[in-house]
């Protein structure tokens, strides 16, 4: 802490010592950092967990809904946009039997992109969905 004596006439010392005030602004602003909360964006996905095999039929009927680097969206292998695959998801679900929904977004796609793809899925209330593909995240 510095320390000033005055000067030598005698005269009270005019400067007021900052550095307290400093300490105490420097501990208000790591408490302030600590208690913001982190902004994070999420979308929430119920994954399946780690279960052993139940003896149940497998259902052979799939779809894939695939995203290239550029951003287009794929059924089984044909284009399509958001309100299409809304449809189609729909359809989907209509069946006796709900199809596996296979997800395979590129690695280089925006994650925008997956994003919206991901909340439709979640909107049409999907409950078989697997991600294919995470091999090539193994990089990153």
């Amino acid at each position: 802490m510095a320390m000033s004596a005055g000067s030598e006439d005698g005269e009270p010392m005019v400067e007021m010592n900052t550095t307290p005030l400093i300490d105490v602004m420097l501990v208000l602003l790591i408490m302030f950092i600590i208690t913001i909360p982190i902004q994070t964006h999420a979308v929430k996905i119920d994954l399946p967990q780690n279960a052993p095999p139940t003896d149940s039929v497998i259902d052979p009927v799939k779809n894939k809904v695939a995203i290239d680097p550029s951003g287009v969206i794929t059924w089984n292998g044909s284009a399509i946009d958001l309100l299409t695959l809304r449809q189609y998801l729909q359809q989907s679900l209509r069946l006796p039997v709900e199809p596996e929904l296979q997800f395979q977004p590129n690695a280089a796609t925006r994650y925008v992109v997956v994003d919206e793809v991901l909340a439709e899925i979640k909107r049409a209330g999907v409950t078989k969905l697997g991600f294919v593909g995470n091999e090539q995240y193994g990089n990153f």
